[in-house]
């Protein structure tokens, strides 16, 4: 009889009733695991220290339920949005102010729950290398402001990690916003009164460019008519799906997709790169192999750092061998569900290869079913069959992953996990597979940005970052000797920033010269284009007009079948094929129902 219980065990219960107390709901359902931390509305799922480990761990861990549960309880992701910018730097730093919010409710009430936050906040700060920043160009804005808000707010002193990232910018942010920061306290228990004054510290900043019209009044007060107005700041909102910024946007801040500049340049180039029309210049069409040009609207400014390398090329053979070993473990989980649909998908794929014949033929092959007649009847003569030509068309699908920053943790998995099953799928129905991926070499701009710099900084630079894009099986390369590479997306050192307009032109250019009569390209993304280098010093929309222009020529004037499947990120605008899912555990689903679907609208 074994009555000696897990060591984690009351670890985990206390923890639950933790976040269910502060969350102020009995119903949260908190599972305990290995990977990033996620949530999905009164879903947590948070990991475990290991046992033995040091006090700090503990309280990080802590850190991780008590984030998630006062973010469940005190923000309102519809209104949140409302107020938010459009992207880039400005809705960085509006969710990293709008982050110590929420922190400095639970910290001012609960001295616990103050610890376990900054031990949390180390952590991050340490993952995403703050600890070791030592010039000012290292250090991006947008956290050094949320930071110093958090700061403001709960009155403690910031850990270690996270005041080396702030010493930079202190004096500078104190000098422009440092009144409206002051003015923050009162109001944390007002998400929209709040967030309108996070607007005034961007605009402070110099940012004013990347804001989008507030809600007007009427919309503001729906808004509003959603929380208890007797209620102060316990109340509870009433969010949606509610993701912590390990999962979200906040997540790529933390582990350093926050770009500096030094804000002379920052306004300058936004001010002289927002002049620019995008309709001014012609649509170069596509050549006579149906290749597509870059925008002459878009421009890089050096492509000597960019490279295509294969998955092998980037991780030495033992580990690539050991991260293949880490998603076969993962496969097992997932393993039933996205087999199931695979399956289903190649049933539907060998329904349209099965093979049919025409008979009573002069040549041929022999039809052995009528040589009994021939023995009766050595009259008739010898009936030969032919087979008829297959309708179904040598085809190849495309999967272009987007290998990024905020794709870490589950859903890279995930996507690793899908394109596995489905590329072995498909090639068992003689469907040509290419897996694809598209990242940056760097973090806040390269060595690109670097011969920008030594240049004077010139105007209207154009894209600033060094591109990545990521060969994991070619079409004609045979599964059993790639099959490893898939294992380098659970490399996190791998995945930074996204530049998905060129990565679309260049996963298109790769297939639309080969020899299949179809062509599917998939994209599997979960969010707009960031790269914080480019976007400081151009318009801010500059990356997003440029993947509009690359998704308008492929589904206009190119032979290329593309759908697109968002995580977490509405995709349909862009696209006109395509799905969006709330959760990474959805994907394996949305791609293969969108290539069945396909496949069944055309054979």
């Amino acid at each position: 009889m074994n009555d000696i219980e897990n060591p984690l065990e009351p670890f985990k219960r206390a923890m639950t009733a933790t976040m269910r107390a502060l969350a102020q709901d009995h119903e949260l359902e908190v599972s305990f695991g290995p990977g990033a931390p996620s949530a999905r509305g009164n879903r947590m799922r948070v990991p475990l220290p290991s046992v033995g480990c040091a006090q700090a761990e503990i309280d990080s861990v802590r850190g991780v339920g008590d984030q998630f549960a006062l973010k469940l309880r005190h923000h309102d992701e519809k209104l949140h949005a409302s107020y938010a910018p459009r992207g880039g730097p400005a809705h960085e730093m509006f969710e990293w102010i709008e982050d110590a919010r929420i922190a400095s409710i639970g910290s001012l009430r609960m001295q616990g729950v103050a610890q376990n936050l900054d031990a949390r906040l180390e952590v991050q700060c340490q993952q995403a290398a703050f600890d070791t920043i030592t010039a000012e160009t290292e250090a991006p804005l947008s956290v050094a402001v949320g930071l110093l808000v958090r700061q403001a707010l709960t009155g403690r002193e910031l850990p270690p990690s996270a005041e080396n990232v702030v010493r930079f910018w202190r004096e500078h942010v104190e000098a422009h916003a440092g009144e409206h920061i002051r003015a923050l306290r009162p109001h944390v228990g007002d998400q929209a009164q709040f967030a309108t004054m996070c607007r005034s510290i961007i605009a402070d900043l110099g940012m004013a460019a990347d804001l989008n019209d507030p809600p007007d009044g009427e919309q503001n007060q729906d808004e509003i008519e959603t929380m208890d107005e007797n209620q102060d700041a316990d109340s509870d909102f009433s969010p949606e799906d509610v993701m912590l910024d390990d999962e979200s946007i906040g997540d790529e801040n933390a582990d350093g997709d926050a770009a500096m500049m030094e804000m002379e340049a920052d306004t300058d180039m936004d001010e002289s790169g927002a002049q620019a029309d995008a309709d001014e210049a012609p649509v170069p069409m596509p050549d006579e192999a149906g290749r597509i040009a870059v925008d002459t609207n878009y421009q890089c400014y050096t492509e000597a750092f960019d490279e295509t390398i294969r998955a092998e090329e980037l991780c030495e053979s033992e580990e690539l061998t050991r991260l293949r070993q880490l998603l076969d473990q993962q496969l097992v989980s997932l393993q039933h569900t996205t087999s199931k649909l695979a399956n289903r998908l190649q049933r539907r794929l060998m329904a349209k290869q099965n093979r049919t014949w025409e008979f009573d033929l002069e040549e041929g092959v022999l039809d052995a079913s009528r040589l009994t007649q021939i023995i009766i009847d050595p009259m008739n003569p010898l009936a030969f069959k032919q087979e008829k030509e297959m309708k179904f068309r040598d085809t190849m699908v495309t999967l272009l992953i987007d290998s990024s920053g905020s794709m870490r943790g589950r859903s890279i998995t995930i996507a690793a996990m899908c394109a596995d099953i489905l590329g072995r799928t498909l090639e068992r129905c003689s469907v040509k597979v290419e897996i694809l991926g598209f990242t940056t070499r760097a973090w806040r701009g390269g060595q690109s940005r670097e011969q920008w710099i030594n240049a004077g900084k010139p105007s209207n630079p154009g894209r600033l970052n060094d591109v990545r894009h990521i060969i994991y099986k070619a079409a004609d390369d045979t599964w059993g000797r790639t099959r490893r590479n898939l294992g380098l997306m659970m490399r996190e050192e791998l995945l930074k920033e996204n530049i998905d307009g060129e990565a679309l032109i260049w996963a298109h250019n790769r297939m639309v010269t080969r020899l299949e009569q179809r062509k599917i390209l998939m994209v599997i993304s979960d969010g707009l284009p960031v790269d914080n280098s480019t976007l400081l010093v151009n318009p801010s929309s500059y990356l997003e007009q440029h993947l509009k222009y690359a998704i308008d020529m492929i589904e206009n004037y190119s032979p290329v079948e593309l759908v697109a499947v968002g995580i977490g990120h509405d995709v349909t605008h862009h696209y006109n094929r395509a799905v969006t899912i709330t959760d990474a555990e959805q994907l394996g689903g949305a791609m293969t129902e969108q290539l069945a679907e396909l496949f069944e609208i055309k054979h």
